[in-house]
């Protein structure tokens, strides 16, 4: 299809707002968070250093000792997690999100602290669900391969069509892999674990999904 790779690139390479990063350091109890991120909390990039603290603060307070609990597993473990709970803006709003992280090392391989992504997903409005309806109608050519792939996220994360779009868009953005090749790769990494009557955990899952851009064929991508 003509200007398919630069309608692919320009859905893909855009900022989602309901998408951004984290990252977490164990010794010094550092936070960095993406733009978006702020945002989420209600901040204008720039204006908040977050600290565990602060995090904690933001939690819906029917969340915060479970969040609290979850953050000393992940300091004393250092292993892959995942989340679903709420956070209040600065603004007194409430929002449904998923966390998912995987462990951070730095140079010389050590674990150091664990990174990854927060999703935004609070039921979008109508107009926002009928722009990315619209995205991906557009890439119809793929849309078979990206729609299988925003079926597992929507099972395994339990958030809907829209919030599944946009994590596939933000892992695309930020690991600078097409669209398609992202939705491909998963799809072949799901196929191919090996279970009987339950899911693999999800610390699996959650690995795979930060990981994949590395299984594809540089030169390809």
């Amino acid at each position: 299809m003509p200007g398919h790779d630069s309608l692919e690139q320009a859905l893909a390479g855009g900022s989602p707002q309901r998408v951004g990063w984290f990252r977490f350091y164990f010794d010094d109890e550092r936070w960095e968070w993406s733009e978006q991120v702020q945002r989420m909390h209600g901040y204008e990039p720039g204006t908040v250093t977050p600290t565990t603290e602060l995090v904690l603060s933001h939690k819906h307070p029917d969340d915060r000792i479970q969040i609290a609990a979850t953050l000393d597993d992940i300091r004393r473990t250092h292993k892959t997690f995942s989340t679903r709970h709420r956070i209040v803006d600065t603004h007194g709003t409430t929002h449904s999100i998923v966390v998912i992280g995987d462990q951070l090392y730095d140079e010389a391989g050590n674990v150091v602290g664990t990174h990854g992504f927060y999703v935004d997903v609070t039921p979008a409005d109508h107009v926002t669900a009928q722009l990315v309806s619209e995205a991906v109608a557009e890439i119809a050519e793929n849309r078979a391969t990206i729609e299988q792939a925003k079926g597992m996220l929507m099972v395994i994360y339990r958030i809907d069509a829209d919030a599944a779009f946009e994590l596939l868009k933000w892992r695309s953005q930020d690991s600078n892999v097409k669209l398609r090749m992202l939705a491909e790769q998963l799809l072949a990494d799901f196929a191919e674990l090996r279970y009987e009557d339950t899911l693999p955990p999800r610390a699996v899952f959650d690995h795979l999904l930060l990981t994949a851009h590395e299984r594809i064929d540089a030169a390809s991508a």
